[in-house]
C-alpha cells in the first residue's frame, strides 16, 4: 500500500509541474497579445530649426580645428640643457615614426615631448605598447586640445 501512495505523489508532482508550464506558456502568449495596437499611423514632420541648429554646429566645429583627447609624453626635463634634450629625443621619435606627429611644450620649469593625436585612452595605450621599450617612462596624458587624427593612418597601424 505505501508503495502504491509514493508512486502516485511522484505521478501528481509530475503531472503538476507539467500544469505549471503549460499554463505559464498559454497566460505568457495572451499577455503578450494586449500590448499590441493596431490603428493609425501618424507621419512627424521634421521642424525647420533642426537643420539650422544642425548647420550652425558643424560651421562651429569646422572652425574649431582641435579636440579633446589623449597624447603620450615621451621626455620631460628642466635644467640647462633641457631644451636641447627636448628637441633631440623629437627629432629622433619623428625619425623612427614619421606618421605620429612630435610637440615641444614648456611648462615652467619644464621642456616636455608630447606624441601623437588619440581620441580615445584605447588608442593612445596601442601606441605606447609599440614605443614602451625605447621610451619605458612614456605615459598618456590627457589634452583638451588635440589635433584632428587622420583616420586613414589609425586603420593602417
Amino acid at each position: 500500500m505505501m508503495f502504491v501512495q509514493e508512486k502516485t505523489n511522484i505521478y501528481m508532482n509530475t503531472g503538476f509541474k507539467i500544469l505549471t508550464i503549460v499554463s505559464i506558456f498559454l497566460f505568457s502568449g495572451i499577455y503578450s497579445g494586449f500590448g499590441q495596437k493596431t490603428g493609425k499611423v501618424e507621419i512627424i514632420v521634421p521642424d525647420t530649426r533642426i537643420g539650422t541648429l544642425v548647420s550652425k554646429h558643424v560651421a562651429f566645429n569646422e572652425n574649431r580645428g582641435s579636440i579633446r583627447g589623449f597624447r603620450i609624453q615621451i621626455f620631460f626635463d628642466s635644467g640647462n640643457n633641457s631644451k636641447n634634450s627636448a628637441i633631440t629625443v623629437m627629432n629622433e621619435f619623428k625619425a623612427k615614426y614619421p606618421k605620429t606627429e612630435a610637440y615641444l611644450m614648456f611648462l615652467e620649469p619644464n621642456f616636455k615631448v608630447r606624441v601623437g593625436n588619440f581620441r580615445s585612452r584605447m588608442d593612445a595605450q596601442h601606441f605606447l605598447y609599440k614605443i614602451a621599450e625605447e621610451y619605458p617612462n612614456a605615459f598618456i596624458v590627457k589634452d583638451d586640445e588635440i589635433n584632428y587624427p587622420d583616420i586613414e593612418d589609425e586603420e593602417e597601424d
